[in-house]
């Protein structure tokens, strides 16, 4: 894909006033870990479950009169999927969604009653960008990255700024330190736009935390062979884009990796303590305070990016 421009806070901030248009700020929500108060932007109760549908809006928005007209294609697990679908069937966009086969049901589903054609491939033998971006072509579509696009990144970036206005109109100190669930890192990008005083940490799986080392390294690594199994589908990124990498190495955030258990443990402590319904992805920055991988602070914001759980594997998870 040709990159015709890099991501701005000037960006970011006219994604939130795009956002802020048609969408309520979701909650945030304050609890203590180890006596420490700790702010939750809840990203889990938007319209489709998760943060992604401010980039989905960000993008399509932009988008002429004649590229809306030949529709649009993107690929997801599920999350980005839902977005786009939502931001589509809102703007009259046709929305074609190349997904993993064993992508959850719940968000296969949700993608489809929002109104997107879904086409299937195999998670391991086949590449969903090579796919999309022949539909793409094909069709004279305009595709739509998860995370390897500018305004993307700046549509994420609103939920920081939400965030900090939050935290500003309750008194609380301001953001200090962001914990960000982190796939291909569009999140964690646009919050390090957003939020330029903050440190940022993102959090990722165990075996599939290649944006942490790709920090760590200076350089993007990608993830190795045969990487484990993980609960965490919307996190499964191969490989982070320079887009996204060079907003975080700029910003000199560095990056954590949590257990598939104390990912489930965050999991049922934001169920038990929050009330809140979470994904795997959408738990692992909650998972990295929890489990000690992250110093706590005053000041500290934890996004809990998503909550469209399989409601068996849910299950599951709380009943441990």
């Amino acid at each position: 894909m040709t990159i015709v421009r890099r991501p701005t806070a000037a960006g970011v901030r006219d994604g939130a006033a795009k956002v802020a248009a048609i969408l309520p700020p979701t909650p945030l929500l304050v609890h203590e870990i180890k006596g420490i108060p700790i702010c939750f932007k809840v990203e889990s109760l938007q319209p489709v479950g998760a943060f992604k549908i401010r980039g989905a809006w960000h993008r399509l928005t932009e988008l002429d009169d004649a590229a809306r007209g030949r529709g649009v294609v993107a690929f997801s697990s599920g999350n980005h999927a839902q977005g786009v679908a939502w931001a589509a069937r809102r703007l009259g966009i046709a929305a074609t969604i190349v997904m993993p086969a064993d992508a959850p049901r719940a968000k296969r589903e949700g993608t489809i009653k929002l109104g997107a054609e879904v086409v299937d491939y195999d998670r391991a033998a086949e590449s969903r960008e090579a796919i999309a971006a022949r539909l793409a072509e094909a069709r004279g579509a305009t595709l739509v990255p998860s995370f390897d696009d500018p305004w993307i990144i700046e549509g994420q970036g609103s939920a920081g700024v939400e965030a900090r206005a939050q935290m500003q109109a309750a008194g609380l100190a301001e953001p200090k330190q962001v914990i960000v669930p982190c796939g291909g890192g569009g999140l964690a990008a646009g919050t390090a736009l957003a939020l330029p005083e903050a440190r940022i940490v993102v959090a990722e799986p165990q075996g599939w935390d290649d944006m942490g080392r790709s920090l760590e390294a200076g350089c993007i690594e990608p993830v190795g062979a045969n990487p484990p199994t993980t609960a965490c589908d919307a996190l499964q990124t191969m490989r982070v884009s320079s887009l996204t990498f060079d907003v975080l190495a700029g910003r000199g955030a560095r990056g954590v990796a949590v257990s598939e258990e104390q990912t489930a443990s965050a999991q049922r402590w934001a169920a038990e303590r929050l009330r809140l319904v979470v994904e795997p992805g959408g738990a692992v920055a909650l998972a990295a305070c929890l489990s000690g991988r992250v110093d706590l602070t005053p000041g500290t914001l934890v996004i809990l990016s998503g909550g469209n759980v399989d409601m068996a594997a849910y299950a599951r998870v709380l009943g441990r």
